[in-house]
């Protein structure tokens, strides 16, 4: 059998722009023959998705799952909101969020590195869509939501098919309330998260960095007014209040009514059946935050296309 050298797994990756230890196993199922290694490649699939990797991929669909007291909620991005429809895609999605739930894993590297139900790995699985479904597509992130007692319940928006859509909540009831109870209540909380975005359960839990920002605009504007220090002061410390009591969720008014605190609603609902219910947390992902989507000129498209 042939040497495998670092040179060989080179020229292999040069020329088919799989990963290098795709192109290693290859090299070894195929003594070394590069040619071979390339029509193994080709026919695993691998060479394919490599050259579709660099494509952006932010749309996609958000999975969710919920069985009693724990949830799980993924992410798998694609490059056009047509895949979103495609079935293989969707039970892809809802088979990795099961993976998730099942496996209590949280992190996106983990969860590709786990078994898949049909067979092999999540990567490996979702190396094979990228192949035959010819788009880009990653996992990009999962969380994973639990309580020792009540329920976590789960909401998706736009919902392309069940439990998968554009905007995924996962929020965390603890009670002794039965299910009955606490399901309804925690939907509508989903629901108010989905709308409302808030960036955490309680005002003292936003991100340092996050307020320390908005104290300088704050600050900036106060000075600008031209009002005196000590009502600049005064001015600068109630926007800071206003802006905690807006993005967190325990002082956010409930969407449902427009008025009424969030805490109150748990607390008025904990009343009414004679149980304390508490909010532990809630996990929102939307589609695509944060990944920065290529501009296209489609009219430059088409006018390259024709070569104008």
């Amino acid at each position: 059998m042939a040497e495998i050298t670092a040179a060989l797994v080179k020229e292999l990756r040069d020329r088919t722009g799989a990963g290098m230890m795709d192109c290693k196993r290859a090299l070894a199922e195929n003594g070394g023959d590069v040619e071979a290694s390339i029509d193994w490649l080709r026919t695993k699939g691998l060479a394919a998705a490599a050259k579709k990797a660099g494509r952006v991929a932010a749309e996609g669909l958000v999975g969710v799952a919920t069985d009693g007291t724990r949830g799980a909620m993924v992410e798998v991005n694609s490059e056009t909101d047509f895949v979103a429809k495609n079935e293989q895609f969707q039970s892809f999605v809802r088979d990795v969020t099961n993976v998730a739930l099942a496996g209590n894993i949280t992190d996106a590297d983990v969860l590709g590195a786990a078994a898949y139900p049909a067979g092999g790995t999540v990567t490996e699985a979702l190396t094979q869509n990228i192949a035959t479904i010819g788009e880009n597509q990653s996992l990009r992130r999962s969380a994973i939501m639990s309580v020792k007692s009540g329920v976590v319940t789960a909401y998706v928006h736009n919902a392309a098919a069940p439990g998968m859509g554009k905007i995924g909540v996962l929020v965390a009831l603890e009670s002794t309330a039965g299910a009955d109870v606490l399901e309804p209540l925690g939907k509508q909380l989903a629901m108010h998260v989905a709308a409302a975005n808030p960036l955490a359960l309680n005002g003292d839990d936003l991100d340092a960095d996050l307020i320390a920002r908005e104290r300088a605009i704050a600050e900036e504007k106060a000075a600008q007014s031209g009002k005196p220090a000590d009502i600049a002061a005064k001015m600068v410390d109630g926007g800071i209040a206003k802006f905690r009591k807006e993005n967190a969720l325990l002082s956010q008014l409930f969407v449902m009514d427009g008025k009424t605190p969030v805490a109150e609603v748990v607390a008025a609902a904990g009343k009414d059946v004679g149980a304390t219910i508490t909010l532990k947390g809630f996990t929102r992902f939307q589609l695509g935050e944060g990944i920065e989507k290529e501009e296209s000129d489609f009219a430059a498209e088409v006018a390259a296309v024709a070569g104008v």
